[in-house]
C-alpha cells in the first residue's frame, strides 16, 4: 500500500481486497475506494500506465461526475460515491487500460482544495 501526503490531515483510507486483478479483454472491472471523512470531499481517480505519471480520469463531486481529458473516452468510466465509498466502474477494458490506478480524497472545504490522499488501488492486467 503507498500512501502519498499532502495538506494537514489525512482520512484514513482502506486497502483493498487484491493487489492485482486480471480480466479478459472487453469485460468490466470495478475498483473500490473505502474512506472515512465528516468532511465535503470530492474523490478523484487516476490511472498511470507504466513508465509515465499518473493521468486525472474522473472526479466525482458529491455525485456530479466529470472528466475534463478529452483523449479519455468518458463513458467507459463510472464513478459512484457514498459517504465511505467510492467505486469507478470502467467497461469495455481494452490492453490500454492494464494501469495502477489511484483514488484520491479532496477536502473542498479548503480554500485551494487540498488534496490529503493519493491512495494505490488496483493494478488491472490483461489475461490473453
Amino acid at each position: 500500500m503507498f500512501f502519498f501526503f499532502t495538506g494537514t490531515s489525512v482520512e484514513d483510507m482502506k486497502s483493498p481486497d487484491r493487489d492485482v486483478v486480471d480480466v479478459m479483454e472487453g469485460s468490466s472491472v470495478q475498483l473500490s475506494c473505502r474512506y472515512n471523512s465528516s468532511l465535503t470531499n470530492s474523490l478523484l481517480w487516476y490511472l498511470q500506465h507504466p513508465g509515465s505519471s499518473p493521468q486525472f480520469l474522473i472526479v466525482d463531486y458529491s455525485g456530479i461526475i466529470t472528466n475534463t481529458d478529452k483523449h479519455i473516452p468518458d463513458k467507459r468510466y463510472t464513478s459512484t460515491t457514498s459517504w465511505t465509498l467510492t467505486e469507478l466502474v470502467i467497461t469495455r477494458l481494452t490492453l490500454a487500460d492494464t494501469a495502477l490506478y489511484y483514488c484520491a480524497l479532496r477536502d473542498d472545504t479548503q480554500r485551494y482544495n487540498v488534496y490529503k490522499t493519493l491512495y494505490k488501488n488496483l493494478q488491472i492486467k490483461m489475461l490473453c
